[in-house]
């Protein structure tokens, strides 16, 4: 099979470095390629925009699939002329790229569909959108119409800033016929973060979540850029939010698109700004985003020529996708003066050294050879992406190589990856056991349980509520508690012991119940009452008082084991310390 890829950057390499892992491919040409890519594909001197080239190129070499990586491709109408000669070819036509070739069309869209995204007002007359200005105030956001490298979006803090930006896109023309018309809109706060999917127009696929680095410098500080780096997944995006996305933002953007007759069928990325449980919609992109393509296709494990052929053939329904767990880390290293002025030309050094480093791929966006050498021919340059165990392992090895890598002028961000890892110790710090008993008296018995858990670095939370005394308050924690991110509840409790069948009507989460002695039948009361629930309110009993107690913080361990290996594994090594603890007893005792 011989496969085409259109475009020159990181994304495009990494498509390449994806398609050749596939059995089906034979042959990968890319047009017009880079320095990196060349080592794969043979690279033709072609014009991403030269739709009539292109297309005499695939009929001459016999291509059996064009995979499209830029925007401007897609915005000149390549995939239409391909699809007239009866090309095969990944990517949405010119009508349906409209989504990111007029972010006018697309903020209308997105307002006549109802899918969530910030006020705004368009306008083709600069007094007018700075009179607009004046009447808003700041912080606003500013954006040219058309296609502009990613750079389009201007975020003023001041009125006056606002109003600069205006003359930016409208008098200097800085994104040329880009900003006949721009648009104002609201400034919102919160995290940002990319949603990309395949869709063949009926079944949306999604890839796992991602986040980009726009702003040059670290912090989030500076003039945006094409993206200064990304990982994923990106713990923003919840399994909460990936729903509300897939529900309210993917399927009536690609319904919407059909009822518009645009059709839309290829790459569908969302940027959204994600503040607590309130998404709204940023923009579109039509393609793999650059550099999110470079850590999300680092972790599919399918082919992904099945995947773009599916799409093509409009039955994605049947295709299931693999995921590497491991997340990915991309730190892109640019030239000085970026996303400015900036020389090209630059030899490139410890691009081997860099690559040996287990676990990178050093994708190329900006290089040529020259001289025989590895030298810049962009803004961004190089894309170096890890796999690792972790996060943090993968961030890890992601400088390590990065560091390796100089020319005269280059700079990277030293902060890729570091809101996931204050929003993974932020997730991780929240509790995820809700300890409740019926009086601070039971303290001293149900502290066995919180103690068992704080070994395994299980966080947990603790509270006092009596089924009797308080039913209102004991009702609210446990209706609340899957909301609040706890996961399980053991609940102590002695004499009639309903405390926890109480809980346990209120939650759809596992209930353990730990009965105490604080009678003259030294807990068998609250044993009887605590096992004893009707069907369908589900109690897992253990025994009476601080045995019972660290059972139940066991019991609740080994269930939060099922889905998170490291805990597994701290579990596992507690079952053979029990077991040594035992063997030891015996030799003391001589048996």
């Amino acid at each position: 099979m011989k496969v085409l890829v259109v475009g020159s950057g990181g994304r495009e390499h990494a498509l390449v470095w994806k398609i050749h892992q596939s059995s089906r491919v034979n042959k990968i040409y890319c047009a017009p390629g880079n320095a990196g890519i060349r080592r794969m594909a043979e690279c033709v001197d072609i014009s991403v925009t030269d739709v009539d080239a292109l297309v005499a190129f695939a009929k001459q070499e016999k291509i059996d699939l064009t995979v499209i990586g830029p925007e401007m491709s897609l915005t000149v109408g390549v995939v239409d002329a391909f699809e007239k000669e009866g090309l095969r070819i990944f990517g949405p036509t010119r009508e349906a790229a409209i989504l990111e070739g007029s972010k006018v069309y697309t903020k209308e869209f997105l307002k006549k569909y109802k899918i969530p995204t910030a006020k705004f007002k368009v306008f083709k007359d600069p007094k007018k959108a700075k009179k607009y200005i004046d009447k808003c105030g700041a912080p606003l956001v500013v954006k040219a119409d058309g296609l502009a490298a990613g750079k389009g979006v201007i975020v003023a803090a001041t009125i006056n800033e606002a109003k600069d930006a205006v003359d930016l896109i409208m008098k200097d023309k800085a994104f040329g016929d880009a900003g006949n018309k721009l648009i104002v809109e609201q400034c919102l706060v919160g995290e940002e973060a990319s949603f990309i999917a395949f869709t063949d127009g009926k079944t949306i696929l999604p890839l796992p979540t991602s986040q980009d680095h726009k702003a040059v410098y670290e912090g989030d500080k500076g003039p945006n850029t094409g993206g200064m780096g990304a990982y994923s997944p990106a713990p923003v995006v919840t399994e909460k939010i990936a729903d509300y996305v897939m529900s309210n933002v993917m399927l009536p953007t690609i319904e919407g698109m059909a009822k518009e007759g645009r059709p839309y069928k290829g790459m569908l990325y969302a940027g959204l700004m994600i503040n607590g449980d309130d998404v709204q919609v940023l923009e579109f992109n039509c393609r793999f985003g650059d550099p999110e393509a470079q850590p999300l296709l680092m972790r599919l494990k399918s082919d992904v020529v099945d995947i773009f052929e599916a799409v093509i053939d409009e039955r994605l329904d049947q295709v299931e996708m693999k995921i590497d767990p491991r997340p990915t880390v991309c730190v892109v290293i640019a030239s000085g003066g970026y996303p400015g002025k900036y020389e090209t030309g630059k030899a490139i050094r410890g691009l081997k050294k860099a690559s040996d480093v287990p676990g990178v791929v050093v994708f190329h966006a900006g290089t040529k050879i020259r001289n025989g050498r590895v030298a810049t021919s962009g803004g961004r340059v190089l894309g170096v992406t890890a796999v690792g165990k972790d996060l943090e392992k993968a961030i890890a090895s992601a400088y390590k190589a990065t560091a390796m890598i100089e020319w005269t002028g280059s700079f990277f961000r030293n902060d890729i990856g570091a809101k996931a890892l204050t929003k993974r110790q932020e997730l991780d710090a929240r509790p995820v056991v809700g300890i409740v008993m019926g009086s601070d008296s039971d303290l001293p018995v149900m502290k066995a349980a919180a103690d068992f858990l704080t070994s395994m670095d299980i966080p947990w939370e603790m509270t006092i509520a009596s089924a009797h005394r308080t039913p209102e308050r004991a009702a609210t924690f446990a209706s609340t508690a899957q909301k609040r991110g706890l996961k399980i509840i053991i609940a102590g409790a002695g004499m009639a012991a309903h405390l926890a069948g109480v809980l346990a009507a209120h939650t759809d989460l596992p209930v353990i119940g730990v009965p105490l002695d604080a009678s003259p039948l030294q807990g068998m009361d609250a044993l009887l009452a605590t096992v004893q629930m009707p069907p369908g309110i589900p109690v897992a009993t253990m025994g009476i008082g601080k045995p019972g107690a660290k059972n139940a913080a066991v019991l609740a361990s080994r269930i939060l084991a099922l889905s998170d290996k490291e805990l597994s594994r701290k579990v596992a090594e507690y079952k053979i310390t029990m077991a040594k603890e035992v063997e030891e007893k015996a030799k003391r005792l001589g048996l």
